[in-house]
């Protein structure tokens, strides 16, 4: 497995991993799909704050941060996405590319991560768990998917 820096042909693979989430899972709240050229653009505007892992040159997964709020007070926090394809969770490419994504970040002043995590995720939130994240918050019924209200918890982890 090879974690690198996103490059702009990657935009494809990375939005067909982020879409199948949209579609069809519950880790985010969002139901519009990222087109290619939005994905380009987040990899050309992050820059090195965009990681992807590769096993035998398939794209398996990738990681990012942005703000995590507006205003110059929140300029060292940061919110992260990270998803995988299914096929390729519980190999080790989550925890790679989170230790790579954590040392970009730590190299750019971040100083916390925050994981906002579909409640019915338990998934996500045992995998933040592990990582070193603590939940510092669970905000009941403030996404909406699949016709029903959803928890978002919230995790955090102090670089």
């Amino acid at each position: 497995m090879n974690i690198r820096q996103a490059e702009p042909q990657d935009a494809g693979a990375i939005a067909a991993i982020w879409n199948r989430e949209i579609s069809n899972g519950v880790s985010t709240f969002n139901s519009v799909e990222k087109s290619d050229a939005e994905i380009a653009s987040m990899i050309a505007e992050r820059g090195a704050a965009v990681r992807v892992a590769e096993d035998e040159g398939q794209l398996i997964g990738f990681a990012t941060y942005g703000p995590f709020r507006g205003g110059i007070g929140y300029a060292q926090s940061m919110e992260h996405t990270i998803y995988l394809d299914p096929a390729a969770r519980g190999h080790g490419a989550g925890r790679a590319l989170m230790r790579a994504i954590e040392k970009v970040a730590r190299a750019n002043g971040v100083h916390v991560l925050v994981a906002g995590i579909g409640g019915e995720n338990a998934a996500g939130i045992a995998f933040h768990s592990a990582l070193g994240f603590e939940e510092v918050g669970r905000m009941p019924e403030v996404g909406r998917k699949f016709g029903r209200w959803m928890d978002l918890v919230l995790m955090q982890k102090i670089l």
